[in-house]
Formats: structure tokens, C-alpha cells, sequence
């Protein structure tokens, strides 16, 4: 009997947990907008979870000696991951890629290190540069 009087209390008490708890809840509608979204990454997954587009922050990095700036990195890539649109921003410019499925690429540069410049390559191998 004592056992059933704990089980009643704990669930009276219960309900009276969960009847305030839902009293707190309020309801959001698409009128509440947040002014700033703020964070370090921003990835768009598909239906299956593979990511298709992420703007991010990379920091600077050194490969092969030559010391790389931090950058912000918007790419955009097709179902199987290859990246499509490439998209960086530094202090030391900006540069947009875009590529094809099949080795193709256009590439337009505006950097001080590298310069600026129009570079077209199709699937032959063939490449056109053009520099101011």
C-alpha cells in the first residue's frame, strides 16, 4: 500500500511538471526573425546528410612552405561531393571557381600575390589565360 501511495505521489507530481512546463512553451511563427546568426560554419545538407554548399572560415595554413592567409571559403559541390562553385576571400584578395564533371574549369582571380586574371580551361587540356 505505501508503495502505491509513492507511485501516486511522484505521478501527481509529474503531472504537475509537465502542466508547467507546457505553460512555458511558446509558440514561434515566421514573424520571429533573430537580427544576427552568428557561428563558425554553415553547411547545406541534402536529403541523404551530404553537404552541397558551407561558407567557413579557414584559417591560415602553410603547405609546401608557402604560408596561406585566413580566408573565408564559400563552395558549393554536386551529389557526389566534388566542389562545383569555389568561391575565397583574403586579405590578399578574392578568387571564383567554377568547374565542370568534366575537368573543365573557369577560374577568375584578384589577388596580389598571384595577380588578376581569367583563366579558362575546357576538358582537353587547353587553357586560355586572359591578363590585364
Amino acid at each position: 500500500m505505501r508503495i502505491q501511495r509513492i507511485a501516486i505521489g511522484l505521478t501527481v507530481i509529474n503531472l504537475l511538471l509537465f502542466m508547467f512546463l507546457l505553460a512555458q512553451i511558446r509558440r514561434t511563427t515566421a514573424q520571429d526573425v533573430v537580427p544576427v546568426l552568428r557561428g563558425r560554419a554553415l553547411e547545406i545538407v541534402d536529403g541523404q546528410g551530404r553537404v552541397r554548399a558551407e561558407i567557413l572560415v579557414h584559417g591560415p595554413e602553410r603547405v609546401g612552405g608557402k604560408l596561406y592567409p585566413e580566408t573565408v571559403l564559400f563552395r558549393m559541390a554536386d551529389q557526389n561531393r566534388r566542389p562545383v562553385v569555389k568561391f575565397t576571400a583574403a586579405e590578399n584578395g578574392s578568387a571564383l571557381g567554377l568547374f565542370d564533371d568534366s575537368q573543365g574549369r573557369v577560374q577568375l582571380n584578384a589577388k596580389s600575390d598571384t595577380g588578376n586574371f581569367v583563366k579558362v580551361l575546357n576538358k582537353d587540356g587547353r587553357e586560355q589565360v586572359l591578363k590585364p
